[in-house]
């Protein structure tokens, strides 16, 4: 059983422009809050313990000033550092590589910040109370050498949007509920009797909305960095060369499982995932977020 409170692994980098400053924190609360105070908030009453958020050096003045300040002092807060030459000895950044590596590396640079069981987050989505409710419950009797990791799923009619097509990951679970399989879906649309996935040149496929879908918020041990080191050298070994592949976290998860090298427990939550997509949908998520306020999930002024 884990002994320490869980750290909460903010995958923060394309947060920043690649001009070194930062990409426009859209206001959503009613007092200038981000979607990124309410997930902090959120990890902070479900029990989290630390903060770590990876960054890239170029924006992190600017990530200190403008954005971590208002945590001190209610949660720790720590730093990791992403940077496209940041890979294992033996192997070197081609020449013109200018995408990121991917998730999976993101979070491979977070290893010397984090020893305890930790949560993983995008943050630039909003989860909700329950969510990290559960996840909280999950890491912290959970013990930090095991390989038994979790994923929230969510209901995949919660994450649509009225605006466009959305990619996710639909996920399938046995019988109790163990992840089986993640399918990367990228062209899912909303409809009135759930939802479809319309991607070119393949049929049109039915969904019905009830699937747990995997919006990138995980549960993992310490564990899951020995991991990392290996696949990812796996990957650098069959795609290194290449100047846009990249390894996601999904795509890691689902190879530990298909090798049985790690179980990856779905909890279901009804929380309903908010991010803006397409503009339209920032008033969509203002108003959702007006409506938790009122019914008393959040204070009106986060951090007053």
């Amino acid at each position: 059983m884990a002994t320490t409170k869980p750290t909460l692994l903010v995958l923060a980098a394309g947060m920043g422009s690649r001009y070194g400053g930062l990409k426009q924190i859209d206001p959503m609360g009613p007092n200038g809050e981000t979607i990124l105070d309410y997930s902090v908030f959120d990890a902070i009453r479900a029990g989290f313990g630390k903060v770590v958020f990876i960054i890239r050096p170029d924006f992190a003045e600017a990530f200190k000033t403008q954005v971590s300040p208002k945590f001190e002092g209610k949660i720790a807060v720590d730093y990791a550092y992403q940077t496209l030459d940041k890979l294992p000895a033996g192997y070197s950044l081609p020449e013109g590589r200018e995408k990121p590596w991917g998730t999976t590396h993101a979070i491979l640079c977070a290893k010397e910040q984090v020893k305890e069981n930790f949560a993983v987050i995008n943050a630039d989505d909003f989860y909700g109370k329950d969510s990290y409710r559960v996840l909280g419950e999950f890491l912290k009797n959970l013990d930090p050498k095991s390989s038994n990791f979790s994923m929230v799923g969510f209901t995949l009619k919660n994450t649509l949007s009225e605006h466009g097509s959305v990619a996710r990951g639909v996920s399938k679970t046995d019988a109790n509920g163990f992840l089986t399989f993640i399918d990367e879906k990228t062209k899912i649309f909303k409809t009135a009797t759930g939802a479809e996935n319309r991607e070119e040149g393949k049929p049109v496929e039915p969904l019905t909305g009830e699937e747990p879908a995997s919006m990138n918020m995980w549960g993992f041990t310490p564990q899951l960095f020995v991991h990392l080191d290996r696949i990812f050298k796996e990957f650098l070994d069959k795609s290194g060369k290449e100047l846009k592949s990249e390894c996601f976290i999904p795509m890691t998860v689902g190879q530990l499982v298909n090798e049985k090298h790690a179980t990856v427990k779905v909890l279901r939550t009804d929380s309903a995932w908010f991010g803006v997509t397409y503009k339209e949908d920032k008033p969509v998520v203002q108003e959702s977020l007006a409506k938790l306020i009122k019914a008393g999930e959040y204070p009106a002024n986060l951090w007053a």
